[in-house]
């Protein structure tokens, strides 16, 4: 049994019939930022493509370039099925009126798949770790008390040592193409992350007239390892 999170633009109404009639935990709601952003954890998500594609595929490009892990799969009408593509992210795709033994057959498949492919979910470099599956930081053992953007923009940093990114790339890498705010929000969440980093702030380094690099130590190697 798998804990389904759906999203859709129209949550009074019924996205996948099927759902009902199998034994997984499925939670709906509205595909909206401030939603988003508390949405629960979930083993999957199914994204509403019923009635919105272009919407469903920003909301599925959104979701990947903000870090999102678990197997996403799409439903469309049989019309929708010629929109999709590779560049959707997705994992998989349903027809609204898919059975249950097929809906519950691509939920199996898609945790499976991401399973097989998982990679390590601990990251180390310069004193710091950062543990995936539970949003969290520790900076040589203490834990670092980080907001979610905060979290992500040090993830996102420390998974791609030394490399300089501009403002904008970072805006776009960890904000998400549809963001509208402005690059201040980089030198603001910047600010406050290197203030929680204390005197290890310079982990955090800044290239003048640049942007922001993640600082490895001479004698130190970014590692991954697996619970």
């Amino acid at each position: 049994m798998a804990s389904i999170l759906v999203l859709t633009s129209t949550p009074s109404e019924q996205v996948l019939a099927a759902l009902d009639l199998l034994s997984h935990r499925v939670r709906q709601i509205p595909a909206e930022p401030a939603q988003l952003v508390n949405a629960p954890e979930s083993d999957v998500v199914i994204v509403d493509g019923r009635k919105d594609l272009a919407g469903a595929k920003s909301l599925c490009r959104l979701l990947r370039t903000t870090g999102q892990t678990s197997p996403l799969i799409l439903v469309v009408t049989e019309g929708g099925m010629t929109a999709v593509s590779g560049e959707w992210g997705i994992d998989d795709v349903l027809l609204v009126d898919a059975g249950p033994a097929e809906t519950d057959a691509r939920i199996r498949l898609a945790l499976a798949r991401a399973e097989a492919t998982a990679e390590p979910t601990r990251v180390q470099a310069s004193g710091v770790t950062i543990d995936e599956q539970s949003y969290s930081a520790k900076l040589h053992g203490r834990p670092l008390d980080l907001t979610f953007k905060e979290f992500q923009l040090l993830h996102f940093l420390a998974t791609h040592p030394s490399r300089v990114f501009t403002r904008e790339q970072l805006l776009s890498e960890v904000w998400g193409y549809d963001y509208f705010g402005g690059t201040r929000t980089v030198d603001v969440h910047v600010r406050r992350l290197r203030a929680k980093l204390g005197d290890q702030e310079q982990i955090i380094g800044t290239v003048r007239n640049v942007g922001y690099r993640f600082n490895v130590n001479d004698n130190d190697q970014l590692t991954a390892a697996e619970h």
